[in-house]
């Protein structure tokens, strides 16, 4: 938790300083619009730190998927998707995961996310928050503490029982009900029952984590996590060997014996899902991108992004 209540605390002035890229609310805004999705639908004053919408609706209105629902991105706001029906595939970071209804799937603000299938009959909801809409009346190491599913590095999915749906999909509704108010939508009553949900989904979160098996999955995931938070920072395997407090080989060996992949691939996943946000989402030109992926040479990075994608940097940011 102390890790997260960091991260959290440090991101924005790292935002700040342009390292890393975002979209913000106004941009999720902008591309519901230019996706179909009418003025009308999205009035609420809160839409800045909250929204939420029948994910059945969204499928009415849009030709899903939209180019950008498919591309890796990385969002200002906490989200969550929560089937009711239907079948998706989602990453967070470096995993994908599969999940089906009575699930949650929550992505922490600054994760990178892709959305990689949802069948197009799926009902159930979507939502974002700022964690400034709740931390007016919760200090951040509380709410992280009290619901560790908001950490940075959490387990994505919660599965809650069948008899539980009673509860929270009225909880959904509700929230729903006060976003569509409006000018007059009030945030008292977004926060309230947006604790309230997390409240009666907390029981289901400790169960529907994953529990590592042995000790080379832990480190494993201890180094995938790792990546996702430091990647701008350490971009060598000897810097999350030392991190981990491990030596290189011994990282090598937990992520060969796991994943059946070395540990410099993974660092090689993660530092082209950083590419692809970085091509996407900043007006960066390549030489500047492959700095900041630390590649120092143009032509260096040219070849790390054809060899792992098949096209050209600037054929990838062209692409629509």
């Amino acid at each position: 938790m102390k890790e997260s209540f960091k991260f959290y605390e440090n991101m924005k002035n790292t935002i700040g300083n342009g390292v890393i890229p975002i979209i913000d609310t106004s941009q999720l805004e902008s591309e519901l619009y230019q996706g179909g999705i009418p003025v009308s639908s999205l009035t609420a004053n809160a839409h800045a730190v909250f929204h939420i919408n029948r994910v059945e609706d969204y499928f009415r209105m849009v030709n899903f998927p939209l180019q950008s629902d498919l591309q890796p991105r990385r969002i200002t706001v906490f989200n969550f998707f929560f089937l009711t029906k239907g079948t998706s595939s989602r990453s967070k970071g470096l995993d994908t995961y599969d999940f089906g209804e009575n699930t949650f799937f929550f992505v922490p603000a600054y994760q990178i996310t892709t959305h990689k299938f949802i069948r197009n009959d799926v009902e159930g909801f979507y939502c974002h928050f700022s964690l400034d809409l709740l931390t007016t009346d919760y200090k951040l190491k509380d709410l992280l503490n009290e619901f560790p599913f908001l950490e940075f590095n959490s387990h994505p999915l919660i599965v809650i029982k069948e008899e539980a749906k009673a509860f929270v999909i009225p909880l959904l509704e509700r929230l729903l009900t006060e976003y569509k108010a409006g000018a007059s939508c009030r945030y008292d009553i977004l926060r309230t029952y947006l604790i309230t949900l997390f409240t009666e989904l907390k029981p289901f979160a400790a169960s529907s984590a994953m529990v590592s098996s042995n000790a080379a999955t832990t480190i494993t995931e201890q180094y995938k996590k790792a990546l996702s938070q430091h990647i701008y920072q350490k971009q060598k395997i000897t810097d999350y060997a030392e991190l981990l407090s491990v030596s290189p080989n011994h990282l090598n060996k937990c992520v060969k014996k796991t994943l059946g992949k070395s540990a410099h691939d993974l660092l090689n996943e993660m530092l082209l899902l950083e590419a692809k946000v970085l091509l996407k989402q900043t007006n960066l030109n390549v030489t500047e991108i492959a700095y900041r992926i630390g590649k120092n040479e143009i032509s260096d990075f040219a070849r790390f992004f054809k060899s792992q994608t098949g096209m050209k940097p600037s054929e990838y940011r062209l692409m629509s």
